[in-house]
């Protein structure tokens, strides 16, 4: 059995915990909670991790405290650190791309301009490596202006309305993470990549 890697991309601090671009941290807490483990700064990894055990695998969780611009600092360490295989990592990102409640799980591809994915790919030298990007929909139009503010949208607060939609999300990717070690990967994202929230 291998052990799993999962990177949540996001902003460490309070002010950024219930952001639109913080969706990496918000799942990876919700999984570490299901399995009753807590988050423990590790200085060396840049990261505040988590570990737990499903059947025989380790899993590890990690929340970068670099902020979102310099993800490539923590991931480039932990993989220093454990010496694994980029097939053993998974990056979970928010995507202002896709619409609020559809995830796309990509095992390579370009950054699609999110800076945590652009700031890996620098530090891996690599594009190649696993992704589960989960869409917050695309920023709204300034008012009054066919102009519009991205920055504003991702950093913007997830919504009572958004959260429910994305609760349903986060469910359906846990349980895929879940089954890592013991469904076909092929067969994971053809089910992460078909979900419709509307079905639940």
């Amino acid at each position: 059995m291998t052990d799993i890697y999962l990177i949540g991309l996001g902003n460490p601090g309070k002010k950024y915990s219930n952001n639109r671009h913080n969706i990496g941290f918000l799942l990876l807490e919700q999984l570490s909670e299901k399995y009753s483990s807590s988050f423990l700064l590790k200085d060396k990894l840049k990261s505040s991790c988590a570990e737990f055990k499903i059947n025989d695998s380790t899993y590890r969780l990690f929340l970068p405290n670099t902020f979102m611009n310099n993800s490539g600092d923590a991931v480039r360490a932990i993989v220093d650190w454990y010496k694994i295989n980029l097939d053993q990592i998974f990056i979970i990102v928010d995507d202002k791309d896709l619409p609020l409640g559809k995830i796309r799980f990509r095992k390579k591809g370009s950054s699609g301009g999110h800076n945590g994915l652009k700031s890996i790919i620098e530090k891996l030298k690599t594009n190649n490596f696993n992704r589960i990007r989960i869409g917050i929909g695309s920023p709204p139009l300034i008012e009054g202006t066919n102009k519009i503010n991205t920055i504003s949208h991702v950093l913007g607060n997830i919504s009572l309305e958004e959260k429910s939609i994305l609760d349903k999300v986060y469910k359906r990717v846990i349980e895929s993470i879940e089954q890592l070690n013991t469904k076909k990967e092929e067969f994971i994202i053809d089910e992460l990549n078909s979900f419709n929230k509307d079905q639940i």
